[in-house]
């Protein structure tokens, strides 16, 4: 029985690996039908490139950064458990590779190709894991101290705060380096409209993300005895309260409304096995109106070009879960309790200031030194042409 326990185990996290990693192709599509057509191409490429870097700072650097695991070892001894620390990190590393994905939306259109996957390897191979480390594996004592202080260790399930709201923060630091790109906010303070290039593609971005969220949630249990009904609804209430808010706030807006449903999930991954799905509901909608009116502040008055809203969406969306788990997570609100909101708050507060530290120090190295952003000529030209050499569709249809 103990042989089948993980065997069981080791197909439910594989399956949840397999579920994240498809919501890779959700990112890809989510920012292809956003960007204008001459960028689409930079989009799908730079989101498999970004994961493939991932991979390889992950395994020989991240995880073990985070969890103390190496595998310098033989086969033999990497199959122990029939391989489940295998499959947990191939789990882990599809949550470490969100973290470009979410940047990619931010920055995309105007940045450099080759540094960006330099800043993926630094950010994945030590920033990330360096406060995964803290939050889902007690580094320095931390969350020890919040117990002993608040009562309870600062909660994370799913990734709101350790992975969101890293990504989203961090995203930050590298739009305001990167800097507007060019046209889009005008001296007489005019603003130039880029509007989505298809928003077929990206609802299918985000319906790809919506789908493979639940095993992003779901199986973050990792072992299948500890797996939770509740955490299934609560991420499916979640959805839906992003997806209503942001239909009724941004008045009908398709691209505001399919990512409405992104920030409820984003708010809910902390406190979805804590919650009651009333909380999650609430919780959801909350988000999705914050995405709404912060993607508009930002872009419009604060004229910050962050193309896809990723600070919104995963960076103030993130904060708000981690907060959220805290509030709705209380037995009085009808949660389960195990939860004490300073702990949130100062856990989150935490996440942020690590996020904006290593994104100001990767992205302000690489700007001083290789460069960032493409030239006034090549972004005119589009990512696609200037770095890939090839158009998303044929200028021309030849008989040959």
């Amino acid at each position: 029985m103990d042989h089948l326990k993980i065997s069981n185990d080791v197909l439910f996290i594989l399956l949840g690996a397999i579920m994240v990693l498809a919501m890779h192709a959700g990112f890809a599509f989510l920012e292809v039908g956003t960007v204008r057509r001459k960028n689409q191409v930079n989009a799908l490429v730079k989101i498999l490139a970004d994961f493939s870097i991932s991979t390889i700072a992950y395994f020989f650097i991240g995880y073990g950064v985070a969890y103390g695991v190496h595998f310098v070892h033989g086969a033999d001894t990497l199959m122990a458990k029939d391989g489940y620390e295998l499959v947990k990190f191939f789990f882990l590393l599809t949550f470490a590779a969100a973290i470009p994905a979410i940047i990619s939306g931010g920055i995309a259109e105007r940045a450099k190709f080759g540094p960006q996957l330099a800043a993926t390897f630094l950010l994945v191979g030590f920033v990330y894991p360096f406060f995964e480390g803290i939050a889902w594996n007690n580094h320095f004592g931390i969350q020890d101290w919040l117990k002993l202080q608040f009562g309870a260790n600062f909660h994370d399930f799913a990734g709101s705060v350790v992975v969101h709201a890293m990504g989203g923060w961090i995203a930050l630091a590298a739009v305001m380096l990167l800097g507007a790109r060019h046209g889009r906010y005008r001296k007489n303070g005019d603003i130039a409209a880029h509007p989505p290039s298809s928003i077929p593609f990206l609802a299918l971005g985000s319906w790809i993300l919506i789908v493979g969220w639940f095993g992003f949630n779901v199986m973050s249990a990792q072992t299948i005895d500890k797996i939770s009904g509740l955490v299934a609804v609560n991420s499916l209430m979640a959805m839906v309260g992003g997806t209503l808010a942001a239909l009724l706030v941004g008045r009908n807006d398709p691209g505001f409304t399919h990512n409405g449903a992104l920030a409820g999930l984003v708010a809910v991954c902390a406190g979805s096995d804590l919650m009651h799905p009333l909380g999650a509901l609430i919780t959801g909608g909350i988000a999705g109106a914050l995405f709404v009116w912060m993607f508009t502040v930002t872009q419009n008055r604060w004229k910050i070009d962050d193309v896809l809203g990723v600070w919104p969406l995963h960076g103030l969306c993130g904060t708000w879960g981690g907060l959220a788990a805290g509030i709705f997570g209380l037995p009085a609100l009808g949660g389960l309790g195990g939860v004490a909101f300073m702990s949130q708050l100062l856990g989150t507060l935490g996440a942020i200031a690590v996020a904006l530290t290593g994104g100001f120090v990767v992205y302000g190295v690489l700007k001083a030194t290789l460069g960032i952003r493409l030239n006034q000529e090549d972004e005119y030209n589009g990512a696609d042409l200037s770095i890939h050499k090839i158009s998303a569709t044929a200028e021309r249809e030849t008989n040959w």
